[in-house]
């Protein structure tokens, strides 16, 4: 079975073509600055030459085309014809209350990812552009839908209501529903096979850190409390997102400054994190070079980090008294050595301890185990594959 998975953003689209009767990328790729006067695509295949090209992108469809057309291509191809793709999996960030776990996408779901845009504006319309485009480019193959909040379905009502009047909740279903989860639920599935235990028996800490950042506590199996809320905002501090934050100070600023509510919004999302605090960049390679030279806001920015990890993790570990393993994903988790150690370092008390040399020598993009030998709990380093997952997914409900 041949699946093509799709991550749409607001200008931008994501692919990659799966054989899953090897788990093989046969071929995978990005169209960038869609709507703009000229787009870029990079389509890259196994030993071959990435291509790139410079074409023009007007919508999604547009872009979704072009990347049928390479892939059937006589010379950049991987397949003969787009009737060899039986299915399209789609990763979608919300699926709010209705949508649980991964489902087919039909008008019903489709309507609902319509009616829930408010509350998720960021990532919602393009989710919806990429699954217009791919029904009405392929008529006859099966969508379905791969939510990152479905996988807190699971976390108790005292975990994702919020501290407000309860009547914003029955009105707008504000609450927590938690990012990431694909990413999540991967790592946290490959935490198990490595240790060689049931899922169901273990207590797991995973941290995704990269320009977005989440950390989620799964007990036996289940989802039990993440960072992220409402929206992907909540949290620890990120690359551009500010992450939990007295609310007064919004309002205080809004107030004082005379900022809209939509300029407030750019700010926290925009404006803030790392890049905010650090004045140098949303990235921790460029904000380490800037604090090993002496900048003191570099530096500042990423002790807030390292702390803001420590202490989630921290409560999570007395939220499930205890765990069995905590893992590293993503950009930051994979490729910073120094982040994990910061967050690691002290930790022993909650048996964490790291071999030095292990973190700082670990090979990028493969698992690592970089547990010290006198340390209790496991710590790993899980590369993410959030694509694999959602065709995986696409696989299991097209049977």
């Amino acid at each position: 079975m041949k699946i093509l998975v799709i991550n749409s953003g607001s200008s931008s689209l994501k692919y990659q073509l799966f054989d899953m009767t090897s788990g093989e990328v046969l071929a995978k790729g990005l169209c960038e600055r869609i709507g703009g006067e000229c787009g870029i695509i990079t389509h890259k295949r196994p030993g071959h030459e990435p291509y790139k090209a410079e074409p023009v992108l007007p919508d999604h469809g547009a872009a979704l085309s072009l990347v049928l057309g390479l892939i059937t291509d006589k010379e950049l191809g991987v397949i003969e014809h787009i009737d060899e793709i039986e299915a399209v999996g789609h990763r979608v960030a919300h699926g709010g209350e209705m949508l649980k776990s991964s489902s087919l996408i039909g008008e019903k779901e489709l309507e609902y990812l319509y009616s829930i845009v408010d509350i998720n504006p960021l990532h919602g319309p393009p989710a919806i552009k990429g699954i217009e485009a791919c029904k009405k480019l392929l008529p006859k193959v099966p969508q379905v839908g791969v939510f990152d909040t479905s996988y807190y379905s699971t976390i108790p009502d005292y975990t994702y209501i919020c501290p407000l009047p309860y009547e914003y909740y029955e009105k707008y279903k504000i609450r927590r529903y938690g990012f990431h989860g694909t990413s999540h639920r991967f790592v946290t599935a490959e935490c198990a096979k490595i240790m060689g235990k049931p899922l169901e028996e273990l207590k797991i800490i995973t941290c995704h850190m990269g320009n977005g950042s989440s950390i989620t506590a799964t007990k036996y199996g289940k989802a039990l409390d993440t960072s992220m809320g409402f929206t992907p905002q909540d949290g620890l501090i990120m690359g551009t997102r500010s992450g939990a934050i007295d609310p007064t100070v919004l309002t205080y600023i809004m107030k004082t400054e005379n900022v809209s509510a939509q300029e407030m919004d750019d700010i926290i999302n925009r404006k803030s994190g790392l890049l905010g605090v650090s004045g140098v960049s949303n990235d921790c390679r460029e904000i380490w070079e800037a604090a090993d030279a002496g900048n003191k806001r570099a530096k500042l920015a990423l002790d807030m980090l390292i702390n803001d990890v420590k202490k989630i993790v921290g409560s999570y570990l007395a939220e499930m008294n205890g765990a069995d393993a905590l893992v590293f994903t993503a950009g930051i988790g994979e490729n910073d050595f120094a982040v994990r150690e910061g967050v690691c370092r002290d930790m022993d008390f909650f048996g964490i301890k790291i071999d030095e040399e292990k973190n700082k020598n670990a090979a990028r993009g493969e698992f690592n185990d970089i547990t010290a030998p006198d340390g209790k709990m496991k710590v790993f380093i899980i590369p993410t594959d959030e694509e694999y997952m959602i065709a995986k997914d696409t696989q299991n409900l097209v049977k």
